[in-house]
């Protein structure tokens, strides 16, 4: 059988000659199995995308993806950090079900023996791969992207990912720095290219090898950057001239914003290049030189990882699979760039809880013609802006607990149930319901939708900003941030928690925030104390009780 580090391709190859893939059918499958599916998952990602309404970045291969596709423009994580955002999408569970704030527990261990997408699609006759960071790595997967639960055949993960945080990139001194921004040229870095490169090429040998197979696919791909550090080729730079990078429209930490809701970043003041500012604790700024460039170098990154995307669907266009291939394209979480004098993710705000989601379906988002390209590579290096239309786009508020139940309703196969109240016993079942109902619904049908709620959680170990306060182990959390985004408000109540038995105390209120999104969009001013608002934060709070 296959070992874990070998090529996925190559394994799924010798699997494939021998017959392996012969898949009974599930009593979950409701017909025959449908499309395949091609699951994108992009690490740190905001909403800096063309097709979400940034006139900065480029990112015309996402931006053509999108065209075809319907887009949701209020899709929420359910919390801010990779390992529990990444493990709740996956579960169709929220974090306060498998009990995952940080890196450090198994949910199968922790919390209960929880079905994932891709262990239902396997269950139902899919071959199903992971390639790049789709799990995070380590005990929050069992140190093995819960293989071989999840999947067919072992995870890929590119050899270059070892680099990642070595001095590998050149200073102006010229020596080699673990630096947080990193432009590099790729032939001079070790092996000579990068993660992401690889897992590309990884994935389309995955397509090209599925191509020839009977069995439906669901293809994983998880791609690290913008991931700090900020490590891409450097060509990039060229889109990004730094006359043309602005600051962020509120890079000072908002006055009313209580000290329980900040991050103090405390990840990149690690790096080499960040640690020489000498930026005081908690609520230094960065210079805005340096802002700057931290900045451009974010942009650049994405332009780098729309390349990727680029390359890969136009693998799909070639392969003729674009017909009867699902696409998904979402992030785990967003990230900070100096908004409220942030630099990270770790919190409860839209900046770092609102990601791009768009879904393409063969024959419901756009039309397919067999004689005719549906994703051509385009490379921003060269290419003219505002050559792309726009899609079809959703302006509900959802979140990414609905993925579970949305493809396996697209795919044809039995939807999982809605879980009970009390679910940590029940191995099948999601806790939020299908979007595929609203993928081809009219703009008047969806003004008639009741409003939707996207719940994030985020965790604190004091009401302070400590050392720990981005990234605090479970044992040490004291305090629960429980947040509300509705289309017009961003309500969050912090609370006491008990680690031991995972409770939050809602009668033991530390801090509130309310933001008024139509006039205050980027969430500067915190309403929570104004009288004139006080009937309002008391709606909300009953409807968190709930």
């Amino acid at each position: 059988m296959c070992r874990t580090g070998e090529a996925a391709w190559g394994c799924l190859l010798f699997l494939t000659t021998l017959g392996v893939f012969a898949v009974p059918r599930s009593e979950h499958q409701s017909g025959a199995v449908g499309m395949n599916v091609l699951f994108i998952v992009v690490d740190d990602l905001r909403t800096s995308l063309g097709c979400y309404g940034d006139t900065i970045v480029k990112s015309p291969n996402i931006d053509q993806l999108a065209s075809r596709s319907v887009v949701f423009k209020n899709a929420y994580v359910q919390q801010s950090v990779c390992a529990p955002s990444r493990v709740s999408f996956l579960t169709g569970r929220r974090p306060t079900t498998t009990k995952l704030f940080d890196f450090f527990s198994y949910w199968r261990v922790h919390a209960g023996n929880f079905t994932t997408i891709p262990q239902y699609f396997k269950e139902n006759g899919y071959v199903t791969m992971s390639v790049g960071k789709v799990f995070h790595p380590g005990i929050s997967s069992n140190h093995s992207d819960d293989f071989p639960l999840s999947w067919s055949i072992p995870p890929y993960h590119p050899s270059s990912e070892k680099y990642e945080n070595k001095k590998t990139c050149k200073g102006k001194d010229g020596a080699l720095h673990e630096n947080l921004v990193c432009p590099v040229d790729v032939l001079e870095v070790p092996e000579g290219t990068l993660p992401d490169i690889q897992s590309t090429a990884e994935a389309i040998k995955l397509l090209q090898v599925m191509k020839q197979h009977n069995s439906p696919f669901f293809l994983a791909i998880g791609y690290h950057k913008p991931h700090i550090p900020l490590r891409y080729p450097k060509e990039y730079l060229k889109l990004y001239p730094l006359e043309n990078i602005t600051l962020a429209p509120d890079p000072d930490v908002p006055i009313d914003l209580p000290p329980v809701a900040y991050s103090p970043w405390v990840d990149i003041r690690k790096r080499e290049d960040v640690r020489a500012l000498n930026v005081s604790f908690p609520y230094g700024p960065i210079p805005q030189d340096f802002q700057l460039l931290i900045r451009q170098s974010y942009f650049a990154a994405v332009s780098y990882v729309d390349a990727q995307v680029g390359q890969l669907l136009s693998a799909l266009d070639d392969l003729h699979l674009t017909n009867n291939t699902i696409v998904v394209f979402i992030s785990d979480h967003g990230w900070s760039l100096g908004e409220h004098g942030e630099w990270a993710k770790y919190s409860n705000f839209d900046v770092a809880t609102h990601v791009p989601m768009m879904i393409y379906v063969p024959g419901m988002t756009a039309d397919v013609h067999p004689d005719s390209r549906m994703f051509s590579f385009i490379d921003s290096l060269s290419y003219a802006a505002d050559q792309i239309p726009e899609g079809k786009s959703r302006k509900i508020v959802v979140e990414l607990l609905s993925l579970f139940a949305t493809l396996s309703e697209l795919v044809g196969l039995q939807v999982p149930p809605r879980c009970p109240e009390t679910s940590f016993d029940v191995q099948l079942c999601t806790e939020a319901s299908s979007l595929a109902a609203y993928i081809n619904i009219t703009d008047d049908e969806e003004k008639g939708l009741v409003e939707s709620v996207a719940y994030s959680v985020y965790p604190r170990p004091s009401d302070t900003p400590q050392q720990n306060s981005d990234l605090p182990f479970l044992k040490d959390i004291r305090i629960m941030g429980h947040s509300m985004r509705t289309v017009d408000y961003r309500y969050t109540l912090w609370v006491g928690f008990d680690p031991n038995t995972f409770n939050s105390n809602l009668s033991d209120i530390h801090a509130g925030e309310l933001y008024l999104v139509e006039v205050d969009p980027n969430q500067d001013h915190n309403v929570y104390n104004s009288t004139f608002y006080e009937t309002l934060s008391k709606k909300f709070l009953k409807f968190l009780r709930k």
